[in-house]
């Protein structure tokens, strides 16, 4: 496995760059630069203090971290979020307390969300009349979860 060299400034002094909690994590870490108590339902868009330069051919997703989403109901609004690789302003989530009846608390320095970095393919797309049938069809949400009759 060849690691992907990403270029990183911080806002502040005192931010912490991104890390693997584990060897072979495919998300590294993301915490708040802000303070923040989320009700129930209410959402925020919190600073990172993260900004980063990928290689062309690449992106950063921005995902949630299970942890949150089990224990309070944190999730992320547009998860993942997509950083291009030519974005080079920083990197923000947007959070959403799912919990109906408690509030979240953050704290500066509290990981929020996980990067994970990936390869990524331009596509050719070509305009057609019609396009080739396969097994699926025209089947739409839901068409492949539904048991045999």
């Amino acid at each position: 496995m060849t690691d992907v060299e990403v270029l990183i400034a911080t806002t502040e002094a005192d931010v912490p760059v991104p890390a693997y909690a584990h060897p072979g994590d495919a998300g590294a870490d993301l915490t708040t630069r802000e303070a923040v108590v989320l009700g129930p339902g209410e959402r925020a868009t919190l600073r990172t203090g993260i900004r980063i330069a990928l290689p062309s051919g690449y992106v950063a997703l921005v995902h949630p971290r299970s942890g949150l989403a089990a224990r309070h109901g944190l999730t992320i609004v547009n998860g993942p979020g997509t950083v291009d690789a030519g974005y080079r302003g920083e990197i923000s989530v947007t959070v959403l307390n799912t919990d109906q009846h408690a509030a979240v608390e953050l704290a500066v320095g509290d990981r929020i969300a996980q990067l994970v970095i990936q390869r990524v393919e331009q596509a050719a797309f070509v305009p057609v009349v019609d396009l080739p049938g396969s097994h699926r069809g025209v089947g739409g949400f839901g068409s492949t979860g539904k048991a045999s009759q």
